[in-house]
């Protein structure tokens, strides 16, 4: 099937701010993450990505501060709060890196199960999706908890260190936003440029070694 893609949405679009569409969507982002990559592909407006981070950040907090209230304190505390922390034994470095590269494979399967494009050729892919993006969800929790704990969402890392506000969650927080942020960012880059611009130049179904009669 032919796919045309939709004309970019406007980086500032203030009109939006007057539709109730956009706040039914910030509503439904308190369970959303990593949002920023479709700012960069076009698909957000700037306006609605502030808000729907906001959202992504005061959901976090919410859960995380529903988890003390049904646990308790004591438990709250003696289990670290589910706060992403460096493992003992593992440097900073290899903490970001494992970041990086889970938030990476996550990405970039929920970019190549979520492609408008293949899911128009193939119709088999959107019936598939979830599967592959919980799988590549999965992947990335058994690569990551034992290094970091596993964030791979700044927003729900964020959440579990303001409730549970221990000294080494917050001295490693910034891991937990520069590590997604660089592999989400990678992931993007690569299907966006790569994979995508390479298709557009062999379209699929084209023959490269038909014969010249």
């Amino acid at each position: 099937k032919d796919y045309l893609d939709p004309p970019p949405t406007p980086l500032l679009d203030a009109g939006e701010l007057g539709k109730w569409s956009l706040y039914r969507a910030t509503i439904a982002e308190f369970t959303a993450t990593l949002l920023f990559v479709y700012v960069a592909v076009a698909t957000v407006s700037l306006p609605r990505a502030f808000l729907y981070m906001a959202a992504q950040c005061l959901g976090a907090i919410c859960g995380a501060a529903m988890v003390r209230a049904v646990h308790g304190a004591h438990h709250y505390a003696l289990y670290g709060g589910g706060a992403n922390e460096v493992a003992p034994g593992y440097s900073k470095a290899g903490a970001l890196l494992a970041e990086a590269a889970g938030t990476f494979v996550l990405v970039y399967t929920v970019f190549s199960a979520t492609d408008p494009k293949r899911m128009a050729r193939d119709s088999h892919v959107p019936v598939l999706a979830p599967l592959l993006i919980g799988f590549a969800v999965l992947m990335a929790h058994l690569a990551t908890i034992p290094v970091t704990g596993t964030g791979i969402n700044p927003a729900r890392s964020l959440g579990a260190a303001v409730v549970y506000n221990g000294n080494k969650a917050w001295a490693d927080q910034w891991i937990f936003w520069v590590g997604p942020l660089a592999g989400a960012t990678v992931a993007m880059a690569y299907h966006q440029y790569v994979l995508r611009n390479g298709a557009a130049k062999h379209p699929f179904g084209s023959n490269h070694h038909d014969v010249e009669a």
